[in-house]
Order: structure tokens, then sequence, then C-alpha cells
């Protein structure tokens, strides 16, 4: 269960930026899921949820963006979305939707960012940004 280390890593980044700005609270934060890596994005809110309580991020809310695959095609040289319905979980393969060919780039759809985090800052500091 990869979602479980990504929750983990999500958490722990979130919660080091969080200090460095010298945050009192975490009031909300944007996570982008790519389709490609295969995460649940229930699993990981649930999972961040509970990786947040007793920390700063308890009773944050987090929002879970989902970035669709995107591929280019060598063969045709399409440039677009893929329908992500249907395919296997566990073994996915792509085909270009123009001409079914399978040497594509994957331009986007893999990454797993914090996106950005709004916080709550003591009011000498926020005062002082």
């Amino acid at each position: 269960m990869h979602e479980l280390s990504m929750a983990d890593a999500i958490v722990k980044t979130v919660i080091e930026s969080a200090e460095k700005n010298d945050a009192i609270e975490v009031q909300e934060v944007t996570v982008e899921i790519g389709q490609m890596t295969m995460l649940n994005p229930e699993q990981i809110m649930f999972m961040v949820e509970i990786l947040s309580e007793d920390t700063i991020l308890k009773g944050a809310k987090f929002n879970m963006e989902e970035i669709p695959i995107e591929i280019k095609c060598e063969s045709c040289n399409f440039e677009g979305k893929i329908d992500f319905e249907g395919i296997d979980h566990y073994a996915p393969i792509i085909n270009c939707p123009a001409c079914e060919g399978r040497e594509l780039s994957i331009t986007a759809g893999r990454e797993c960012n914090v996106k950005n985090i709004k916080i709550e800052q003591r009011e000498e500091d926020a005062q002082d940004s």
C-alpha cells in the first residue's frame, strides 16, 4: 500500500514547510495527484487525516486535485489527454488514441506534489513579513 508512504511524505513536507514559515496553524493544503501514480485520492485523504492528529495539521482542509494523463505520440505526433477509464490498475498499458501506437512520452499524470499551503502565523510574524 504505497498510499500510506505517500500520505506520510505529504504530512512531513507540509509540517516542515509550515514550521519554516513560523506557522501556528495550517488551514488548507492542496495536493496534485497524477492518474499515472495509481494513488487513490480518498485513501490518501483518509491517511493524511490520521497522520495529522496531534500535529499542526490537525483540522486543516485538504484538497486533492487529480492530474489527467497526457501523452505525446512519437508515431503520429498526437498530443493530449488519455481516457483513463478501463485501464487496469496493476498494468497500465496506454495506446495512442489516434493511431494505437505505443511509442509515447508521458507529459503529465505522474506527479504527486504539494501545490500550496495556507497557514496562519503569529501576529508579530505576519506583520514582519
